[in-house]
């Protein structure tokens, strides 16, 4: 079942052992009778071993509808529990999940749509030190990851083992899609050759998403890679998928491979993983932030404010976010302003800085040491923690 069209074979090549069962057939059957499928289609299905590295906006629906699709193996990388702020998007996981680890409750959920499809957990998360073991185990790798030193990883790991990567990104209501496979064309390092300086791109966490937009990008994807699988169709190769939810627009940006791409082009120079938080400038994950600033704990700060004896309140988040939920008597300067408006601050006062969870506080406080403000405290865990510690009448989000 070659594609002629675009000179790619199947990823997936099944062995006489891999059969489908009566109820298999049953199941399956509107797959079957598709002249592009068949049985021989749904065998190279049975047989594929897929990882996806993500079981949250963009993995909730890779999972559901790959498992539907009757994927025989797969892989499911997640370090993350859930959290009431992922029903809004996650929509594998469920209201009685929250507080579980994220891998059992999209495995419990993969179980009951497809008993047929095996379930490969791989807790924590995916590095330098163990991406290559846990990659070269599967026919593909499907990127739902938010970060960007994740995404770099996943690329490099693919490109040296070999394998394609369904790429997916989510922002607010905008997405993209395409497929890297260093074979076939472009990588990911083709199209961002380097990283966006850190702070620049918001996550999800701090800018927002449209619930809705990692279903249809996942779909994208989880069609990407049937496609793959089967050898059917014409892939996103050297082609990016714009999609503008606001609009309900599509447009498609070809990608050239670009000859010096350090990990694929012609003069490689990147030969084994890197430390890509490094590269990047970033930690991998909102919780990891590492910055070598004083912090002050949310109980200190508590009793501080209830004496009397008040420091500077620092709020850096968004005013959609301000609006939500503050601590009394904070001042707002979002942190994309805080360049701009540093100097409304008070030279000479303790300013404790705080944001949704402490990775934007920290970022601010250290710009402010950087200029001259010596007495700076972030208030690790922002006001989720302060929710949870303080006030429990706060809402959470």
């Amino acid at each position: 079942m070659s594609n002629q069209a675009t000179g790619f074979t199947p990823i997936s090549s099944p062995g006489e052992e891999v059969q489908l069962s009566n109820e298999e057939i049953l199941r399956y059957g509107r797959h079957l009778i598709m002249p592009e499928v068949g049985m021989e289609g749904q065998r190279r299905l049975k047989a594929a071993r897929v990882l996806l590295v993500g079981t949250g906006g963009l993995g909730s629906p890779l999972g559901l509808y790959l498992a539907a699709a009757g994927v025989g193996t797969l892989g499911l990388v997640d370090f993350d529990v859930v959290d009431y702020s992922n029903l809004q998007r996650q929509i594998i996981h469920g209201t009685k999940d929250v507080g579980r680890p994220k891998l059992e409750s999209a495995r419990d959920r993969l179980a009951d749509s497809n008993p047929h499809t095996k379930i490969e957990l791989h807790e924590g998360l995916i590095t330098s030190e163990n991406a290559l073991d846990i990659v070269r185990e599967y026919d593909m790798v499907i990127d739902g990851t938010d970060n960007f030193p994740t995404r770099y990883l996943v690329n490099d790991a693919c490109v040296l083992l070999g394998k394609p990567n369904v790429y997916g990104s989510i922002f607010r209501f905008e997405g993209q899609a395409s497929v890297f496979w260093a074979e076939h064309g472009p990588c990911y390092r083709c199209l961002y050759p380097e990283p966006p300086p850190p702070g620049m791109v918001p996550s999800c966490a701090e800018g927002g998403v449209l619930g809705i937009l990692p279903g249809i990008i996942g779909c994208i994807q989880a069609n990407e890679a049937v496609k793959l699988i089967m050898g059917i169709g014409d892939p996103l190769f050297g082609r990016l998928v714009l999609f503008d939810a606001l609009r309900m627009k599509f447009r498609e940006l070809k990608l050239r491979k670009d000859p010096d791409c350090p990990i694929c082009g012609e003069n490689r120079t990147i030969h084994e993983l890197i430390d890509y938080e490094v590269f990047c400038g970033m930690p991998q994950h909102e919780e990891a932030v590492n910055v070598p600033i004083e912090e002050i704990q949310p109980a200190e700060l508590a009793g501080r404010l209830k004496n009397g004896n008040r420091p500077f309140l620092l709020d850096v988040r968004n005013p959609e976010e301000w609006a939500i939920t503050r601590i009394e008597g904070a001042t707002l300067i979002p942190l994309p302003e805080l360049a701009q408006r540093y100097t409304e601050l008070p030279a000479g006062e303790e300013i404790v800085v705080y944001c949704l969870r402490g990775g934007r506080s920290a970022e601010a406080a250290q710009f402010l040491r950087d200029k001259g403000y010596r007495n700076v405290k972030n208030l690790p865990g922002g006001v989720r923690r302060w929710a949870e510690e303080i006030d429990p009448t706060m809402p959470k989000y």
